[in-house]
């Protein structure tokens, strides 16, 4: 059983161990973005499939992309519509960005804030993490802490009774994926979100 409370959570992923905690959409594997092979490892997950970089606040992300005066006013318009929720925005990364995120195309970064006061509570402390759905790669992704826990027994999840505590609102859906290709957005998988600009 490694079910922890939040303090020690906070702790362990800034120590640079892999966690996970509950989002608006499924649970998350989570981890210091330099870190990011750990994910790769636990998930059995190819490195073709890049992780996506969620931060607390739309502010707290911007640093790790990069584009035009304008494009940036662009995304951010957007973000300000759809954030914090359950849309990934796939952009130009920064050199901020550690390699090991993407593997395979370091020149992208998905970046999300999710709505979800647990999880905002745990990155406001932690800055933004690598994260990736908590589930073997190809397999459904798992809905709940207690099964986190069971399937990947090594990973510090959120103590259950601090997440009852909170009513985390989860959808069980991930998040919708939209990718800027220089001029428009390219959906790269529809969740819950239907982005409408």
């Amino acid at each position: 059983m490694t079910q922890v409370p939040m303090s020690t959570l906070i702790a362990s992923v800034r120590s640079g161990q892999l966690v996970s905690f509950p989002t608006d959409t499924v649970p998350a594997l989570a981890v210091q973005p330099d870190k990011s092979e750990l994910i790769f490892a636990a998930k059995e997950r190819s490195q073709k499939k890049p992780l996506i970089l969620m931060g607390a606040s739309p502010q707290s992300l911007w640093p790790f992309v990069t584009g035009t005066a304008q494009e940036l006013e662009m995304w951010q318009q957007v973000a300000q519509k759809y954030w914090p929720g359950a849309l990934t925005l796939v952009l130009p990364a920064s050199t901020k960005v550690p390699v090991a995120m993407n593997p395979t195309d370091p020149s992208t970064i998905g970046i999300r804030v999710p709505n979800s006061q647990i999880a905002i509570a745990i990155l406001s402390e932690t800055g933004p993490l690598a994260t990736t759905s908590a589930n073997y790669s190809g397999k459904p992704s798992l809905q709940t802490m207690a099964e986190v826990d069971q399937v990947f027994p090594d990973v510090l999840a959120l103590q259950s009774t601090e997440v009852a505590q909170a009513k985390p609102i989860t959808t069980g859906i991930p998040s919708t994926v939209a990718q800027w290709t220089g001029n428009s957005w390219k959906i790269l998988r529809q969740g819950s979100v239907q982005l409408i600009l």
